[in-house]
């Protein structure tokens, strides 16, 4: 009997020992909760998903399913790790998928009992959408409004109706239309809609940096924010026009004294003007070789300006204080 059991025990040892030296390979899947919700990136040891696949994941309160939109690149090279968001446990079951597919509608009708609620208690917010866990735990409402609100009379009644733990959470203009979506003036899916996990602050002088017009209008996106594609290519407007003359600069080029007034990064020319030659379009060898020149006198209130106007008011300004150091001895 122990003659017999040994080398199966043995075997199966090294089975292990092999499958632990080799673990599976890891597949990477485009996946999102809901039919117009963010996409995801998942890491799974099943090759063989297709799209519109139910799968359950694991999240911080329980497991949820998601579908599977499609097969996406894994690690480019063997050390560097692929970055992903969840982990594809298991294919969902049948119960699990018809449970899944009633969800959007157990979601509207929550969404829709919460509204008559905020109407009925005249309250001054605005519902954006309701999300529910997949195992019924908890419902969140996600709304807007200009001030404080006073819900608590509206927990009690969403409570009693859904049996079940509430919460109300408000959110700004931003994540309203990253929940909502909708179609940018660039003719795709907002940004935010699609992949953008976070909100990165953006201010006006990242236009100025890539010469955008400063027409609202122009650089406002559905939210009536700035655009959060203004930080995609900051850094390299930046990094690229430090090398490059400022505007206003001068610059001695072939004898004339040039003036630059804009530069284009991507294409490394700068605009020149000049009192003898008019505009120039300079190339990076030639603002490159031409000499910087120092602007002495050229600009009102400058250092040769304030040296031939603080002659007497530096003399003037010495006389009264000397005057008062003497009075008070």
């Amino acid at each position: 009997m122990t003659e017999t059991k040994e080398p199966q025990f043995v075997q199966s040892l090294l089975y292990k020992k092999a499958e632990s030296d080799h673990p599976p390979e890891k597949t990477y899947y485009r996946v999102r909760f809901r039919e117009q919700g963010q996409e995801y990136t998942a890491q799974s040891t099943q090759p063989d998903l297709h799209s519109n696949d139910i799968v359950m994941i694991e999240t911080e309160h329980s497991l949820e399913p998601m579908t599977v939109i499609s097969k996406t690149a894994g690690a480019t090279e063997p050390d560097v790790k692929r970055g992903f968001s969840y982990t594809i446990l298991r294919q969902a079951n049948a119960d699990e998928k018809k449970k899944y597919e009633y969800l959007p509608i157990l979601e509207k009708q929550a969404a829709a009992f919460c509204r008559q609620c905020i109407e009925k208690l005249s309250l001054s917010m605005q519902l954006v959408r309701a999300e529910r866990f997949f195992n019924g735990s908890k419902i969140i409402f996600y709304f807007t409004a200009e001030s404080r609100v006073d819900f608590r009379e509206l927990v009690k009644n969403l409570v009693h109706e859904f049996r079940t733990r509430v919460e109300m959470r408000q959110i700004g203009v931003r994540h309203e239309t990253k929940m909502t979506g909708g179609i940018g003036a660039c003719g795709r899916e907002l940004c935010c809609t699609s992949f953008l996990r976070k909100f990165d602050s953006v201010s006006i002088k990242m236009a100025k940096t890539q010469d955008l017009p400063l027409n609202p209008a122009k650089i406002s996106g559905v939210c009536n924010r700035l655009l959060c594609c203004l930080t995609y290519e900051f850094d390299n407007y930046r990094n690229i026009k430090r090398e490059m003359p400022r505007v206003g600069r001068l610059l001695k080029h072939e004898g004339n004294i040039y003036r630059i007034i804009r530069t284009f990064a991507l294409q490394g020319t700068v605009l020149a003007v000049s009192r003898e030659e008019g505009e120039l379009l300079m190339s990076e060898e030639q603002w490159r070789a031409a000499t910087p020149v120092n602007r002495q006198g050229a600009k009102k209130g400058g250092k040769a300006d304030k040296g031939k106007k603080g002659g007497k008011t530096d003399k003037k300004a010495y006389q009264r204080k000397k005057g008062k150091t003497q009075g008070k001895d």
